[in-house]
């Protein structure tokens, strides 16, 4: 049997349907490609990457991430990101990153809230573009191109290391205690403590590459020295010749028979 609504109760239905369908069509349009100029677009990725919304969006190439918004990786999830100017920025496996949260200025890019980043900043027609990177313990203003900073949680650290051009990092709790590095240079800051010195990204990694070969190296000795040496001609169950006994190519068992004995002399001549 066919059950028909009145004609009111459908009226509302369809009233209902009309708005929901109305809504849909107004937050797809808030999305048009003209709201995307301050967004980031994904360009890559791998793994698990989302962006916290109402729940976690897992992105897809091509999506964007609009000002405000947190992206997150997981374990096995890395990201590129581009904006509009060319510049991008690629988020790490294990790191939660928010974009643009100052809506009023977009130079404050990222604020890394745990994990690694890194920034490759680009100066379309050689002008200067500022941008800043900023840390629960570090302000890392652009001044130059590549640059990694990333954020341990558990030691409230900050490292940034500087791979080409020059940045500026500051402490957050205190701007005016800043240094500049320069291309291969790297410093680590602490929430409470003053800006230490700058070390060498370029002699680390050669302290890090001698200190291997030095292992290499020693465990190949070890193994020598640990290896038994094997005979290369006699073998180990076979005896040697001693001058008695069975030699090296010896059939059977039989000793060898001592030698005869001297003839006697000759009788002596006789006396007439």
């Amino acid at each position: 049997m066919t059950v028909r609504l009145p004609v009111a109760l459908r009226n509302i239905l369809s009233a209902s349907l009309l708005v929901t369908l109305t809504a849909a069509v107004l937050c797809a349009q808030s999305r048009l490609p003209m709201d995307t100029k301050g967004a980031a677009q994904l360009v890559s990725f791998t793994g698990r990457v989302v962006v916290e919304r109402t729940s976690p969006w897992r992105l897809d190439i091509g999506e964007y991430v609009y000002p405000s918004e947190v992206v997150s990786t997981g374990p096995d999830g890395s990201a590129v990101f581009k904006v509009a100017d060319g510049s991008k920025f690629e988020v790490f496996p294990n790191s939660r990153v928010a974009f643009r949260t100052n809506t009023y200025n977009w130079e404050d890019m990222l604020e890394l809230w745990l994990g690694k980043v890194r920034v490759q900043i680009e100066h379309p027609g050689g002008v200067p573009n500022h941008n800043k990177v900023r840390t629960p313990t570090a302000v890392i203003s652009v001044r130059g191109t590549i640059f990694d900073v990333e954020y341990d949680a558990d030691s409230t650290a900050t490292t940034v290391l500087d791979e080409e051009g020059t940045v500026e990092v500051a402490r957050a709790l205190r701007l005016d205690d800043k240094k500049i590095l320069n291309a291969g240079e790297g410093i680590k800051v602490y929430k409470n403590d003053s800006l230490g010195r700058q070390f060498d990204k370029g002699d680390a990694l050669k302290r890090i590459f001698h200190a291997a070969m030095d292992a290499l190296s020693q465990q190949a000795i070890n193994e020598r020295t640990s290896t038994p040496s094997v005979p290369t001609s006699t073998p180990a169950s076979v005896p040697t010749s001693t001058g008695s006994g069975v030699g090296v190519g010896d059939k059977n068992n039989n000793p060898t028979p001592p030698p005869p004995p001297p003839p006697p002399p000759p009788p002596s001549a006789s006396t007439p």
